[in-house]
């Protein structure tokens, strides 16, 4: 009688830790197959929606060679680069807007030359890779195209003009451009031109925005539907650029700037400014626009010497040779002194700032891959579902996934489409 209780006690303690010990169990492995279930979510929606990245700049490396856009190569290669068609498939990307970048060279008849033989040789490249691979990708002029054919199993490609530099002062090169398949034109890179003044030159320190040559640009681009670009471009031009634009502008790689204090990025009211004008703001996967570097006076003081031995801004020398050998001298810095990754986790975060700011209808993703973008988690294209991963994570739905990863960058585009019309019919 005496063990009796202490019996029954046991059996109830050892009943109760059995429970706890299943239920812990079942929890652990619900919890794997819940990520297991995310990955599978996300690659399905994928599969569903169309997904946009709107600037990378692989041009640059299809001109390399020996490299091939088409073959596959080991992401952990450095030479690997971040983008090719087989991770393209891989990461569920659809579409991505190829960057027709040139740096900014002297504003002279001859810096106009070469920087528009630089231009024809990226957009050939890309010209090329459609012709090269097309049962595999196509070039899209509009957002009906692209739809089209990702219904029909093709990748997309779109290209953007990266710095208005191979205009030069000639407005008739842009709508060569145009006709050439460009749809965006960045303003300008990171130095001032005729077009506008930069976010990151400060050799005049007055900011002057938008030069008359640079509000006849902007016109020219509403008449003929490409979408004005203001990643880059200084705040005074940001403003003056919403006041001559009769169409929607995007940022094609641009953050927040309350998370990250970078001029790069757009303050909450330039975002608020963007909404309202119908625009976008792509996030960009470049870490040093999404969180604040801690400090590195070491690796800064390296960075330094190297561009002071070159010249200031590396990727804007001309010469091509001159150009490689001083990235990989960057590279290198970069594999001395590494920074820690910013992380999808952080990509993640701006675009819930901007929705909290503005809305879901005014954010969507412009990786930079190729042009430094790359964050732990995705740091090269075939792990692009991951960003989906982390948005179902925190409870975004399909609806909302699709206007993040295509549909609001395609809001916009048709948009520009339709005031270009207007304007032709009007014979603006």
């Amino acid at each position: 009688m005496k063990n009796g209780p202490i019996r029954k006690i046991s059996l109830v303690s050892l009943a109760v830790f059995l429970w706890a010990l299943v239920g812990f169990s079942q929890f652990g492995c619900r919890v794997k197959l819940e990520e297991k279930d995310l990955v599978t979510r996300a690659r399905q929606l994928h599969a569903r929606v169309l997904t946009v990245d709107t600037h990378c700049d692989t041009p640059m490396m299809m001109l390399r060679p020996g490299w091939d856009i088409g073959v596959r190569h080991d992401p952990g290669l450095r030479e690997s680069g971040k983008i090719d068609l087989p991770r393209m498939k891989e990461g569920g990307l659809d579409a991505l807007f190829f960057g027709i970048y040139v740096g900014q060279g002297p504003r002279t008849e001859e810096g106009y030359a070469k920087a528009k033989e630089r231009a024809d040789q990226l957009i050939q490249a890309v010209h090329k890779m459609v012709r090269d691979y097309s049962g595999i990708i196509s070039l899209a002029l509009t957002p009906d195209e692209a739809y089209r054919l990702k219904k029909a199993g093709k990748l997309v490609a779109f290209m953007g003009m990266e710095n208005g530099y191979p205009l030069g002062r000639d407005l008739s090169r842009l709508e060569d451009y145009y006709q050439r398949g460009i749809r965006y034109l960045t303003l300008c890179h990171s130095q001032d031109n005729d077009i506008c003044d930069s976010s990151t030159d400060r050799n005049n320190p007055e900011d002057r925005g938008l030069s008359d040559f640079g509000r006849e640009v902007v016109r020219a681009c509403n008449r003929l539907g490409v979408m004005v670009d203001v990643s880059h471009i200084s705040d005074k031009s940001f403003w003056d650029v919403l006041k001559v634009s009769e169409a929607p502008v995007m940022a094609s790689h641009s953050s927040c700037r309350a998370l990250c204090d970078s001029p790069r990025n757009l303050s909450d009211e330039m975002i608020r400014a963007l909404a309202k004008k119908g625009g976008v703001i792509q996030i960009c996967f470049l870490g040093s626009y999404l969180r604040t570097p801690k400090p590195n006076p070491e690796r800064d003081k390296a960075i330094k010497e190297l561009e002071a031995k070159y010249g200031g801004n590396l990727r804007a020398l001309q010469d091509e040779s001159l150009r490689q050998k001083a990235l990989e001298e960057m590279n290198e810095i970069r594999r001395r002194f590494p920074s820690e990754m910013a992380t999808v986790q952080d990509v993640v975060n701006h675009i819930e700032h901007v929705i909290k700011v503005a809305g879901v209808d005014y954010v969507g993703i412009g990786t930079d891959f190729d042009g430094g973008g790359g964050v732990e988690g995705c740091n090269d294209v075939s792990e692009m579902y991951r960003v989906t991963v982390e948005l179902l994570r925190r409870g975004y739905d399909e609806k909302a996934v699709a206007k993040i990863w295509g549909g609001n960058i395609m809001r916009v585009f048709n948009e520009v489409i339709k005031v270009s019309q207007r304007l032709r019919a009007k014979g603006a």
